[in-house]
């Protein structure tokens, strides 16, 4: 099989072993479970030249308050910072990004350091938010308090994060954000989003009318604006039956045929500089299932197929 090369010839990994933005404790093993996964091996065998960074270390906050009781903020505001800087520093060294979380709060560093880097190249970043949830509340709409439902919120540059958190140098603006596989929504994100105007895709739009017209219209619209595209892939994004390792598990997720489409369609765009692998958690995963699943889908997006085929109009 010969792989078809990403425009990136470098890959890094940045191990991200975040579990304060989630309300269960296991996702701080996800970097090192992705790690015994091969993940490095498997891309190094697709022809890139593969760098590891290790797990970040946040410098430490002393504990912040909130009214609102959002949990853990000040180490989440650490990671953000920590993640924001590494997201930054190895994008613009030329390699390409992959945080391999650590619950989904990891985007709100890892997607502002991206589009911090857009931003001096002077492209437009946009985002595909592969997850069961849209992660869109602010700091005082949060039910929960969980952090990781907020980094959409943040990065496109939402009220209510500041002063506790530092505002985004390029925010992303809601229309460069396609929402895929959606299927848990409470009433103040459904009523944030539909105010805002995100593209979303739920489950429902997936099975009337499939992945391919909705993500060809987005990669379509990424290459018209010469756009860099980040790509979120949250683990309850799968359906539980082929990712069990999560802690918020949603049934009807995507299967791993749809996954893998999505991911070889990306493949082909040539458009995406960065990637998350979040909420993994290795305490809820059956013998490595999991682990394997997510590595076997970055090889998909990173150019690995079953066989060389030319790029399809569809």
């Amino acid at each position: 099989m010969k792989p078809k090369q990403m425009p990136h010839k470098k890959c890094t990994i940045i191990g991200a072993p975040v579990e304060t933005g989630a309300g269960r404790r296991g996702s701080q093993m996800g970097p090192d479970a992705l790690r015994t996964a091969g993940l490095a091996q498997a891309l190094g065998e697709l022809g890139f030249e593969v760098s590891d960074i290790g797990n970040l270390v946040p410098d430490p906050l002393a504990t912040i308050s909130h009214p609102f009781a959002a949990k853990n903020l000040g180490q989440t505001i650490a990671w953000t910072i920590a993640l924001e800087r590494a997201a930054f520093e190895v994008a613009q060294s030329g390699s390409f990004p992959i945080f391999a979380g650590g619950d989904h709060s990891v985007s709100l560093g890892s997607v502002s350091g991206i589009a911090r880097h857009a931003q001096q190249l002077d492209r437009p970043l946009f985002v595909l938010w592969l997850d069961a949830h849209a992660d869109f509340h602010r700091l005082d709409t949060t039910p929960s308090g969980n952090l990781h439902g907020t980094p959409v919120a943040y990065f496109t540059g939402r009220e209510s994060f500041t002063p506790y958190f530092a505002a985004p140098i390029s925010p992303v603006p809601t229309n460069r954000v396609m929402m895929m596989g959606i299927r848990s929504l409470d009433r103040a994100e459904r009523q944030s989003i539909r105010a805002i105007g995100v593209k979303v895709h739920d489950m429902r739009d997936i099975d009337e009318f499939g992945i391919i017209k909705p993500l060809n219209n987005f990669i379509d619209e990424v290459k018209s604006q010469n756009g860099l595209l980040h790509v979120s892939l949250d683990v309850d994004f799968l359906d539980p039956e082929i990712a069990p390792a999560v802690g918020t598990c949603v049934p009807g997720g995507a299967t791993f045929r749809e996954a893998h489409l999505i991911m070889e369609i990306l493949s082909q765009s040539d458009i995406v500089s960065s990637l998350d692998l979040a909420e993994l958690n290795p305490f809820l995963d059956h013998r490595g299932k999991t682990a394997r699943l997510m590595v076997d889908l970055t090889t998909s997006l990173m150019g690995k197929q079953i066989m060389d085929r030319p790029a399809t109009s569809y």
